[in-house]
């Protein structure tokens, strides 16, 4: 059975009469990404500060462990088994890449040799050496982003908390930030990330939790957060309309579009629907001119689960949907 790399139980954290986090309860199995992922001020980052020592949880709160260690009784223990990229870079731009990498180190109490050792490696792994004599201030953000992730790893880490790590790169470097935090895990680091984008949680995480006004929402894997929205459907379409009335009078619980001519029809879009569809559609001698298949995604989930009403109603549809063309 995978250990747990971070626990935390009825976790609580006020400000004044503002409450943050609501009792939460997280378990992140080690060589693992976990994500976090809500709407803002859904309490992501205070959550990170908290299991990253920067904050302390309010009494009342349970245990919290993290590498092992107890966060209440060894906050140092676990300083050392982390590493923290937050939303702001913590890279320096008045001084030079290898220069940030090189205070890390000696924030580490490396000596000077394991120090540029280790500062030239990942240098060299995240794609840095070119600039690394440059001033930081001239890196483009994917740069910056890519040498906060370098100077983290500094002190070998095997728990990295990273908030919101994409926000404001652009596709291509969010999409080899995503390569960095896959290779990162592919050796056994365990990662807490915070996100709002949906399509990130969806790639990277192996399990994600659905954080909303301090509590979490929901909580599973990508694909089990997907079927708690209903709202899957098969969608056929026609050119003739012989062809469409002849569908319709078949399939008699589909819902019916005359000015399109198509059909929808309620389903899970699994293999065993969509053969007894077509097994109907073959035995009727009908052949429509387009299906497509919709499954509930992300996108669905969360604005089911983020919905200002304290009671989000799931049945109905939310968002928008992903529709797949066979």
């Amino acid at each position: 059975m995978t250990s747990s790399a971070i626990s935390a139980n009825e976790l609580h954290k006020s400000y004044g009469d503002k409450v943050v986090l609501d009792g939460i309860d997280l378990n992140v199995p080690e060589g693992t990404v976990f994500a976090l992922l809500g709407p803002n001020g859904a309490g992501k980052t205070t959550a990170v500060k908290i299991l990253s020592t920067l904050i302390t949880a309010d009494a009342g709160s349970g245990k919290i462990h993290v590498g092992g260690h107890d966060l209440a009784t060894d906050p140092q223990a676990v300083r050392a088994a982390i590493g923290v990229t937050g939303q702001f870079s913590a890279v320096d731009g008045l001084i030079t890449g290898e220069e940030n990498m090189l205070l890390m180190a000696d924030l580490h109490h490396l000596t000077r040799s394991e120090g540029r050792r280790i500062a030239a490696e990942l240098l060299e792994r995240f794609d840095l050496t070119d600039a690394a004599k440059k001033p930081a201030s001239t890196y483009s953000g994917g740069m910056k982003r890519r040498l906060d992730i370098a100077m983290t790893l500094v002190g070998n880490p095997r728990i990295i908390f990273l908030d919101e790590p994409t926000t404001g790169l652009d596709p291509r470097s969010r999409h080899n930030m995503w390569k960095i935090i896959r290779e990162l895990v592919a050796t056994g680091v365990t990662v807490l990330l915070t996100t709002q984008y949906l399509e990130e949680a969806d790639q990277l995480a192996d399990r994600i939790a659905v954080l909303n006004n301090g509590k979490i929402a929901a909580e599973g894997t990508a694909d089990e957060l997907k079927r708690i929205v209903p709202g899957g459907h098969v969608r056929l379409r026609f050119t003739d309309p012989t062809a469409y009335r002849n569908a319709a009078d078949t399939l008699t619980d589909a819902t019916r579009d005359d000015e399109a001519l198509s059909l929808q029809i309620l389903s899970d879009g699994s293999q065993r629907e969509l053969r007894i569809l077509l097994a109907q559609l073959d035995t009727a001698g009908i052949e429509a001119d387009e299906l497509t298949v919709h499954t509930p995604d992300l996108d669905d989930v969360f604005f089911a689960l983020t919905s200002n009403d304290p009671q989000p109603s799931l049945p109905s549809q939310a968002g928008q949907s992903k529709e797949t063309a066979r």
